[in-house]
């Protein structure tokens, strides 16, 4: 009796792991991926290339659609995450450091970044200032020196909104370089990073704050000077003849990367599997391609170590927008 009892339990156990293994996560045939913009903006160039990826690396059974959900800078979208679609584990959506600006700065009434999961981030834009090739101000270093001397004596452009990210890269640096009275830094935002350029390139304004992608054309014209790239080191070739702030003892590092969020409900294995996903396409030779058409460069976190990182951004872009009374 206890031997066939025994024998009994074995095969129980068996019969369980076994259901347990067929059991094992699957996604759907298909997935869908919210670009929080319209068509042709950079969330939609986000999910466009990926969901393509997506199937070519078989990934997926069938597609990932993109679905357009324009709306307060994002907003009307992770209340649609938020309220309506809180379990979907075949959804994920696009995001950008212009996403947590908004979160920390309170733009998301009544939402914030720990109402969703926070996939991972698979390339970034990383800021520049920059100056016209006949500036004085050879270096970071002297641009801040003029600041300390008078936090006006200098102009920035950008094409972010005021206090958008272009404008809080800007506060950063000068927080970073010791410049008191962040708040009397003058910042002139226009429609987009190129209309911002003109105005500097033409003398009418003193420096230009945005990301190096949107700069290049004026740079590679002789336009344009970089004074410091803000990433934690050299940029890959060909950027690298450009310093870092850090470089020029002015520890700042903005980021404009690119990523996405899951609704908040999904099951654990559903998570994994898009956090996986991800690192599968971080790692393909075809996302490399894609990265150096579009001005990407490399910046990679996932899971765990992405949504610290998302955390720690919040809270300092809360800090910097409070001291310049951005916010309350």
């Amino acid at each position: 009796m206890k031997r066939t009892t025994i024998f009994a339990l074995i095969g129980a156990t068996l019969i369980t792991l076994g259901s347990q293994g067929a059991m094992a996560f699957e996604q759907s045939r298909s997935v869908t991926c919210i670009a929080p913009s319209g068509p042709g903006g950079g969330w939609d160039f986000t999910c466009r290339s990926v969901g393509r990826l997506m199937a070519e690396l078989g990934l997926v059974r069938g597609s990932m659609q993109t679905t357009n959900m324009t709306g307060a800078g994002g907003g009307v979208a992770f209340a649609h995450v938020i309220s309506k679609r809180a379990e979907d584990n075949a959804l994920i959506v696009a995001a950008s450091t212009a996403t947590t600006t908004r979160l920390a700065q309170g733009q998301f009434a009544g939402m914030d970044h720990d109402m969703v999961q926070w996939v991972g981030a698979l390339g970034a834009d990383y800021g520049v200032i920059a100056v016209a090739k006949d500036s004085p101000y050879q270096n970071l270093n002297e641009l801040m020196a003029a600041l300390q001397q008078d936090p006006s004596a200098v102009k920035f452009a950008g094409g972010s909104a005021a206090g958008g990210w272009d404008h809080l890269k800007v506060l950063m640096a000068a927080k970073e370089a010791e410049v008191e009275g962040l708040s009397r830094i003058t910042y002139l935002a226009f429609a987009g990073g190129a209309e911002a350029i003109t105005q500097v390139v033409g003398g009418h304004i003193g420096a230009f704050t945005g990301d190096i992608s949107e700069a290049m054309g004026f740079i590679e014209s002789g336009d344009l000077r970089v004074l410091a790239v803000l990433s934690e080191e050299r940029l890959p070739a060909p950027l690298d003849r450009f310093p870092t702030a850090r470089e020029q003892n002015i520890d700042t590092v903005s980021p404009n990367w690119r990523g996405f969020y899951v609704p908040a409900g999904v099951s654990e294995e559903a998570y994994q599997w898009w956090n996986g996903s991800l690192d599968k396409i971080y790692a393909s030779d075809e996302w490399k391609t894609i990265m150096e058409q579009n001005g990407l460069v490399p910046f990679h976190k996932s899971g765990p170590a992405f949504t610290d990182y998302v955390r720690d951004q919040v809270a300092e872009i809360q800090a910097i927008s409070k001291e310049v009374g951005l916010i309350k």
